[in-house]
């Protein structure tokens, strides 16, 4: 009889089922209740604008936040950011603020994402950017305080790509950094070499000054010495991205461009502010939790009008259009992608066979000669570079030094200017590289470099050109580098038939060499050359600064 009356009772429809989804408006504390009483409940919530449904909308509002926050990646951000907007985010600023550092600090990753989401939303409201702004520099004086590291390098993270986006004035990137490397720790100075990875591009585009008093903090902190080993290559890894003008660290992805310089609404929020005067930073901790307003049907048919101003009443339609043009398009072009795909893989199959052809070569040939007789049977026109490199490449990787790769190199160069062309990019890929070299490596490079331009194989402004002997154009590593290099070179042609060489050249090889831009750069050329026990061909030099 019990099972029977289970099966005639009546099972809860669509709707019943969606609202037992949605969540409740009485706070149960995890106590169960059956569905029917709980729909019940909710029924009798009341009307709209009463306190329990304003704490249901609330908790809507929350869950919305919270979800769109944490879908946003890169492919999707220019969608996501609509649905934000339509969003109540004047009554839930504060929701979305402390979304957004939540998911930033669990994933550090995604930072350049939730900072162009964030300045949609700034362009749109600067309430949310300021508030967001003021809580992110309320979080970066308390993780400094404690010695918090992962939690402050999170937040200097997300301040760097807020500075990049135009969010954050460049003087909040300038004060971070001296409040990281006025006391030098290992922790605050591995956060400031990564802030600096982060927005250096933008501060060296708006404040190139600022920049150069930041690197030179950390040229000076490198010179003592006082930091661990890993932290001193941080900041050589720093100075070779600064030297490259930061390519490969962008200020911002095309793909997260989303706002025009004009639009955006940058905001300026001090890092230390004066007690004295009253003007601490309030990060409105009340805007997180849900308190019931008397006019919250004029604040949401406020909203909505707003709404309807930033995103359109045709903004769906268009996004729709979009969607299926981009469909379209990706449909017509199937067939031209997948010939694409067929054609790099057959080119990155003859590339890798070509290699494995030349590395053969090199290990089995009995001398240079041999070695490159084959190998200028093997190579096409065009290839001369791929031949360069892994000659270059495996002379590095030998355990010591041995002159058959340099014969060889000089042979090559011998036969033709394409030769002399690919050895002339490997040096420049090589010496760019040398603070990620061993000290073996750097030996093994020089002295194949040196054997090439002892008999001019190479022409030395090509090679000694690209050298600028200063302080700010040289690492440890690439001073060892020109160190053998030199070094070499003075064993294979003497001191004197050295400094007559360096004289002879032209003005490109001298003012690399012995800069004559200032005093304090030809000073340390001379003094660096005369350390090395090469003295001798600082003669000229030295009679510029008397």
């Amino acid at each position: 009889m019990e099972r029977r009356g289970n099966a005639s009772r009546k099972r809860p429809s669509t709707a019943e089922l969606e609202q037992i989804a949605r969540p409740s408006s009485k706070r149960r504390g995890g106590i169960y209740v059956p569905p029917y009483r709980a729909i019940a409940e909710d029924d009798d919530a009341g009307e709209f604008g009463s306190a329990e449904y304003q704490r249901c909308s609330w908790n809507a509002l929350r869950k919305s936040i919270t979800g769109l926050v944490n879908k946003a990646t890169a492919a999707n951000v220019r969608q996501v950011a609509p649905e934000l907007l339509a969003e109540n985010l004047v009554r839930g600023r504060g929701l979305l603020c402390r979304a957004l550092l939540r998911s930033q600090t669990a994933c550090p990753d995604f930072t350049d994402v939730f900072a162009a989401l964030a300045a949609v939303v700034n362009a749109r409201l600067p309430c949310v950017g300021r508030l967001l702004l003021v809580r992110l520099v309320l979080r970066v004086r308390r993780a400094h305080a404690s010695g918090n590291r992962h939690q402050l390098a999170a937040a200097a993270a997300f301040v760097a790509h807020l500075v990049n986006q135009g969010v954050a004035h460049d003087l909040l990137a300038l004060e971070l950094h001296a409040l990281l490397l006025d006391w030098p720790t290992d922790g605050s100075v591995e956060v400031a070499v990564g802030f600096a990875r982060e927005c250096g591009a933008a501060l060296g585009e708006s404040c190139p000054r600022g920049l150069d008093a930041v690197f030179d903090n950390l040229r000076g902190i490198l010179h003592d010495g006082d930091i661990d080993k890993r932290i001193q290559f941080m900041i050589e890894d720093l100075f070779a991205i600064r030297k490259a003008r930061f390519r490969g660290h962008p200020p911002v992805r095309a793909e997260l461009d989303l706002i025009e310089a004009d639009d955006q609404v940058t905001h300026q929020v001090e890092l230390s502010s004066s007690l004295d005067h009253g003007d601490e930073l309030d990060p409105e901790v009340h805007l997180d939790v849900f308190e019931p307003s008397p006019s919250f049907a004029q604040d949401e048919a406020a909203y909505e009008d707003l709404k309807r101003t930033l995103l359109g009443s045709a903004g769906d339609e268009s996004l729709d259009q979009d969607q299926c043009s981009d469909d379209d398009e990706s449909s017509a072009d199937e067939s031209e992608t997948e010939l694409t795909i067929r054609d790099d893989t057959d080119t990155d199959t003859d590339l890798i066979n070509l290699r494995r052809t030349i590395y053969l070569t090199l290990m089995s040939s009995v001398g240079s000669e041999e070695a490159g007789h084959k190998l200028l049977s093997v190579v096409r026109p065009g290839q001369e570079l791929e031949l360069c490199t892994m000659l270059v490449e495996c002379c590095r990787k030998e355990k010591a030094y041995t002159s058959y790769y340099a014969r060889l190199a000089q042979r090559l160069c011998a036969t033709g200017r394409a030769y002399q062309a690919g050895f002339e990019a490997c040096f420049a890929g090589q010496y760019s590289a040398a603070h990620r070299m061993a000290t073996d490596e750097l030996r093994a490079t020089a002295r194949l470099y040196a054997h090439l331009l002892a008999p001019d194989a190479l022409p030395w402004h090509a090679i000694l050109g690209r050298v600028r002997v200063t302080e700010d154009d040289t690492t440890s590593s690439s001073r060892i580098f020109i160190k053998m290099l030199f070094q070499d070179l003075a064993e294979q042609l003497g001191i004197r038939a050295l400094s007559n060489k360096m004289k002879d050249e032209d003005t490109a090889v001298r003012d690399a060499l012995f800069p004559r831009d200032c005093a304090k750069n030809t000073r340390f050329a001379i003094n660096f050359f005369t350390a090395i026990g090469l003295g001798g061909v600082t003669e000229t030099a030295r009679k510029l600064i008397v």
